[in-house]
């Protein structure tokens, strides 16, 4: 998780252990026995404690040593969450976490150097100068542990697949479609029937198609690129819904498949118009087996 953002801070924590009395070069913060400086801004004593594996999210702001800002989490959609690990090297501003409650805000400052080699694992930027200091700036907006977040992802993926049911009904309602599903719940619709080989497991099939999500928004097309799209039938090279559907045709045949995201992607979003839990609209045109 700590490699991931080259700009951005992917903590961890240590047991804090302060140097008391010990004069600093910022006034107004402290250091730790292991380098790190700190300030806590404001605290809610009676919060939730970070703990070493928990899950935080914090609004975050660092700066270089000019007091240029490198990195803002309100510029990119929100607050940052991160695990709490164990700390890389001496004065990680990993240690810091764990000094924290649940809604407190405090700055850190530590080596640029060492964060960059040890966390980042990367060459300093040049907007960043050797042997200075980085300064995180951050409010404390969550915490929970991963069983917390598993929990919490299950009952939201279960309220998204009501949703999801729910749409499929009503647009099966508005198009006076009468086709059932099938037992996985593709609906299969046949516009044309094809009269050529049929597509089977191992086979090549090359095919047209327009998708589309339930209010009608294109999301590709192999007709509009006049690009055809040739795989192998059976070998999870494409969704399952269209394995299943591509699987009832015919070559010259035309089908329509509505695909629930559990036949699809899922909780994953794949692009701008595919979200989460999206039900997928093919208009397929099977076009050569071999």
């Amino acid at each position: 998780m700590r490699k991931q953002i080259l700009l951005a801070l992917i903590p961890t924590t240590l047991l804090l252990i302060t140097s008391c009395g010990e004069k600093t070069p910022y006034p107004g913060f402290t250091k730790t026995e292991n380098g790190l400086y700190f300030k806590i801004h404001e605290t809610k004593p009676d919060a939730r404690k970070v703990k070493e594996g928990d899950i935080i999210t914090l609004n975050l702001i660092y700066k270089n040593s000019d007091d240029s800002i490198v990195f803002n989490t309100s510029e990119r959609g929100g607050g940052m969450q991160l695990k709490v690990d164990k700390p890389l090297y001496k004065g990680d501003i990993a240690e810091g976490f764990l000094m924290l409650s649940l809604g407190d805000s405090a700055t850190f400052i530590t080596s640029a150097d060492s964060f960059f080699k040890k966390v980042v694992m990367a060459e300093l930027p040049p907007f960043i100068k050797p042997a200075t200091n980085l300064t995180f700036e951050l409010r404390l907006t969550d915490i929970s542990t991963i069983e917390e977040l598993q929990a919490k992802a299950q009952q939201e993926a279960e309220k998204m697949a009501v949703v999801e049911n729910e749409n499929i009904k009503n647009y099966i309602t508005e198009n006076k479609i009468s086709t059932p599903p099938t037992q996985s719940g593709l609906y299969y619709i046949e516009l044309q029937k094809g009269k050529g080989a049929k597509a089977e497991p191992g086979k090549s099939v090359k095919v047209h198609y327009t998708g589309t999500i339930l209010d009608g928004t294109k999301f590709d097309s192999s007709v509009d690129r006049n690009e055809p799209f040739e795989f192998i039938l059976g070998q999870g090279g494409v969704i399952r819904g269209w394995e299943e559907g591509i699987g009832y045709m015919q070559a010259g045949g035309k089908a329509k498949l509505i695909i629930p995201s559990f036949l699809a992607y899922g909780e994953q979003q794949r692009g701008p118009v595919i979200k989460p839990f999206s039900t997928l609209v093919f208009e397929v045109e099977l076009l050569e087996v071999k």
